[in-house]
């Protein structure tokens, strides 16, 4: 009695190790679709937290900028105190300290403060540092930075999303490409039905759960429910998300077919 042929799977869903799986034989395309659905969702939750709780925090910072001041050449030029603290928030404050004495030290997750030659930006990490441009003006006084945010807001969101979209095609092909050769080994050796594209295809697919699981972090932190540390562990967890995912879904590829014992030759 002949053994039951297993039916291919149709390949829509990559969250549980069968649906994964089922990529490997599934055209390209039907992969992209998924990336692409799964990349605007992390865009647009990436777009709504920026506008959520940065963009309040830089409208609010303008609006209490002197009448002038702007960098130029280099240094900023700045008439009010030495010192001040323009707009903050839990995730992102902004300041000026021409000295960074620490006079406006902020507890929020993220601190850019403006100095009179540079722009350090202050984290849990440390700080970062860097020196305005000597060919650069930028005003920085809220007659004219003012009209300028309200007129750039909107594309600087839309700039946003396209670089999350963009970004994460770019991550998920050199992850998909660097799994794919280990992932086609093991099927080798483990006589796997799985090609190298397949491989490729499967292991593109297992990076989607973990995406989503990023995602929802960046959302629970926008709502203040996780802190900045929680959300560092969500991406450490989300990075061994895909792993697992791209190991189960290999594990459940069919088995490579037995080729047929060649018939006894009736000239022997």
């Amino acid at each position: 009695m002949n053994a039951p042929v297993e039916k291919p799977l149709f390949a829509w869903q990559p969250f549980t190790p069968r649906g994964v799986a089922a990529f490997a034989r599934a055209p390209v395309g039907r992969l992209l679709l998924v990336q692409f659905l799964v990349a605007a969702l992390a865009s647009a939750t990436v777009v709504w937290f920026v506008h959520a709780d940065w963009f309040p925090v830089i409208s609010a910072a303008i609006s209490r900028l002197p009448a002038q001041g702007q960098i130029h050449r280099g240094r900023l030029d700045w008439q009010a105190d030495t010192a001040a603290s323009l707009a903050e928030d839990r995730c992102l404050a902004l300041s000026v300290d021409l000295t960074h004495q620490g006079q406006v030290r902020s507890p929020a997750d993220f601190q850019v403060e403006f100095g009179k030659t540079d722009l350090r930006i202050f984290s849990l990490f440390g700080f970062a540092q860097c020196s305005y441009p000597p060919s650069w003006t930028f005003p920085l006084n809220q007659p004219e930075l003012g009209p300028w945010w309200g007129a750039w807001a909107p594309p600087i969101l839309a700039i946003v999303a396209g670089t999350v979209m963009v970004g994460l095609f770019l991550a998920w092909t050199v992850l998909a490409s660097t799994y794919s050769i280990p992932l086609w080994l093991f099927a080798i050796f483990s006589d796997r039905d799985l090609s190298f594209g397949g491989s490729w295809r499967l292991s593109g697919a297992a990076l989607m759960p973990g995406a989503v699981f990023l995602s929802g972090g960046v959302l629970l932190y926008g709502l203040g429910i996780l802190g900045l540390i929680e959300l560092l562990v969500v991406a450490a967890l989300h990075c061994i998300i895909s792993l697992v995912y791209t190991i189960a879904g290999a594990l459940r590829a069919p088995a490579r077919p037995a080729i047929p014992a060649p018939k006894s030759n009736p000239f022997a």
